[in-house]
């Protein structure tokens, strides 16, 4: 099996959910690998030996392959160094799919992004390719995949044409806060409270990561992300040594199920349903809209009641 889409691999410091991911790339065999890999941090003594380990498992390419590579010698930090590397991604290529060192991948999950940055290539409505799902076992539509606000980042791809539409100092927010489109977007006000409170951190540079910067800029331009009906991504890393996912032990991420015969949606529009879904119980909407009494009750009671809240 080859694989012609580029992959882009950012790795740190964390060689055992390296390895594992690795494996899964070497057995796709991309013709093109683009490493991006942070540096040690001073105050961590264990990372100038994690990050060489890692720096070698990478290196492992028995398979023929253009490897590229973007080590940093320092530390640049998760936001400076994700989007320093992604730039330079994006450099190089023209689309890629995109792995983080903790997100082991099924192998459907190499196709459906292939097909999907072939098909949406020119479509300026669809800015990401997710391989995460988040809807408990719930299919959205008769299709494949379908079409949300949220760009999920556990393994995803993308294009040059929407990468280049980021602007990591969300320059645009402190007037777009104040916007008919940025109530548009977000009509439920607990929502809305709830991100404007993130880009307002992100504005001021509070937080160091890249992710809600993309997913802010994504909405400006009005971009969807497509979504798998199932999940095709196991995030491997929670655990003590995550920097964001942090857990007081190792975690089994959540299962990866086959896609299927790849069967596409009729048109490019936001599912509602689906992302009311996420936000409800991926972001704790139903902890910020309803009486903390009300949450003692059984699920399936707080579900129809929902019908009337």
């Amino acid at each position: 099996m080859t694989l012609d889409t580029p992959i882009a691999f950012l790795v740190f410091n964390r060689p055992r959910h390296t390895q594992k991911t690795f494996n899964s790339i070497r057995a796709q065999q991309p013709r093109h690998l683009l490493i991006v890999a942070d540096g040690p941090r001073q105050d961590h003594p264990m990372d100038t030996q994690n990050c060489a380990l890692v720096r070698e498992i990478v290196s492992q390419v028995d398979w023929p392959c253009e490897v590229e590579h973007n080590f940093s010698e320092v530390n640049l930090g998760c936001k400076k160094r994700v989007i320093s590397g992604l730039n330079w991604v994006f450099s190089r290529v023209e689309q890629a799919i995109i792995l983080e060192d903790d997100c082991l991948p099924n192998a459907d999950f190499y196709s459906f992004c292939s097909h999907l940055l072939k098909r949406y290539a020119n479509d300026p409505r669809v800015m990401t390719i997710a391989g995460c799902n988040f809807q408990d076992g719930i299919h959205r539509g008769e299709s494949s995949y379908y079409f949300s606000k949220y760009s999920h980042i556990w393994g995803w791809a993308t294009w040059r044409r929407a990468w280049q539409k980021n602007d990591p100092s969300l320059s645009f927010w402190p007037s777009w806060k104040n916007s008919p489109e940025w109530l548009t977007h977000t009509p439920n006000k607990f929502e809305r409270q709830y991100w404007s409170k993130i880009f307002d951190r992100m504005y001021r540079n509070e937080i160091d990561t890249w992710d809600y910067p993309w997913t802010a800029n994504i909405w400006h331009h009005g971009g969807l992300t497509a979504i798998p009906n199932v999940n095709l991504v196991s995030n491997i890393g929670f655990g003590p040594d995550g920097t964001h996912t942090v857990a007081y032990k190792d975690q089994d991420g959540q299962p990866t199920s086959p896609l299927g015969v790849l069967i596409h949606p009729y048109d490019v529009r936001q599912d509602c349903i689906a992302d009311q879904y996420t936000y409800d119980h991926l972001l704790g909407g139903l902890n910020q809209q309803w009486p903390w009494f009300l949450l003692r009750l059984p699920r399936r009671i707080i579900k129809k009641l929902r019908q009337y809240w």
